[in-house]
């Protein structure tokens, strides 16, 4: 994996203008700093998505948030090589040659595509197997990453009861002016805590984790190409030309 840069600077822009208008406009940093609103929205936010998603839907939306910042390596050239060595052998040896490429793959799907050749499957079957295999890679993906879309929907509005809750409390103190004060700041607060997370660090993480995914999904997408390819016959330059259309427009 490599360390994406952008994320971490879109990351520190997005807080930083934020906190600096709030300074130039007169404000002190310890207004914005309300543990009470944090926690409420903070914690109403996890207990919401928690309430939403399955256990293990959950627990991998949160091994999956290190994609923002580190997302897998996507190496399509590499794997085009490959394809096209592969093609090559099938081609002076046989389909059967290559079972001795398959102990060399840390990837179980191409493990898996390369055995299915070996094995002499049909180009129509090894499709059927590996899309099957594809598809349900990519919904349990989009899965995990729309639990950081929920959050992003949910913590607006936790925010909001953390505003009405803090207006709760300077309605009961009226009579007593030394806690208006900290009842008016966290309700201001905690909207501010709420619509901020969702559209600072939610939303965004949602979105480049499905970008992520449909990169990793368009990999899968034409090794699964090259395979068949192979399975047919087909010339190593003629599956070497159609694969580099899948990133010749920087998709990749």
């Amino acid at each position: 994996m490599t360390m994406d840069k952008i994320s971490f600077a879109g990351l520190l822009i997005g807080l930083s203008v934020i906190i600096v208008g709030h300074l130039l406009e007169g404000g002190s940093l310890g207004s914005l700093l309300q543990p009470t609103a944090f926690l409420i929205v903070i914690g109403g936010t996890l207990g919401a998505v928690m309430l939403q998603s399955p256990l293990n839907v959950f627990r991998d939306s949160m091994r999956m948030v290190k994609w923002v910042f580190s997302p897998p390596t996507i190496e399509p050239g590499k794997l085009i090589a490959d394809i096209v060595r592969w093609s090559n052998i099938s081609r002076k040896e046989g389909l059967l040659a290559l079972e001795a490429q398959i102990r060399a793959q840390r990837d179980p799907f191409i493990a898996k595509g390369l055995q299915l050749l070996a094995d002499g499957a049909e180009p129509a079957r090894l499709r059927e197997v590996l899309e099957v295999e594809i598809g349900a890679q990519e919904a349990s993906l989009k899965s995990a990453a729309k639990v950081w879309e929920s959050a992003g929907g949910y913590s607006p509005t936790i925010g909001i009861i953390g505003a009405v809750m803090g207006l709760i409390h300077v309605m009961e103190n009226l009579s007593d002016p030394s806690k208006l004060g900290s009842g008016i700041a966290v309700a201001f607060v905690a909207t501010i805590y709420g619509v901020g997370v969702a559209n600072l660090i939610f939303l965004p993480i949602a979105k480049k984790l499905m970008a992520n995914i449909a990169r990793v999904i368009i990999l899968r997408e034409m090794l699964l190409d090259g395979l068949t390819g192979i399975a047919n016959g087909d010339n190593p330059r003629i599956i070497e030309s159609r694969l580099q259309g899948y990133f010749a427009d920087g998709a990749l």
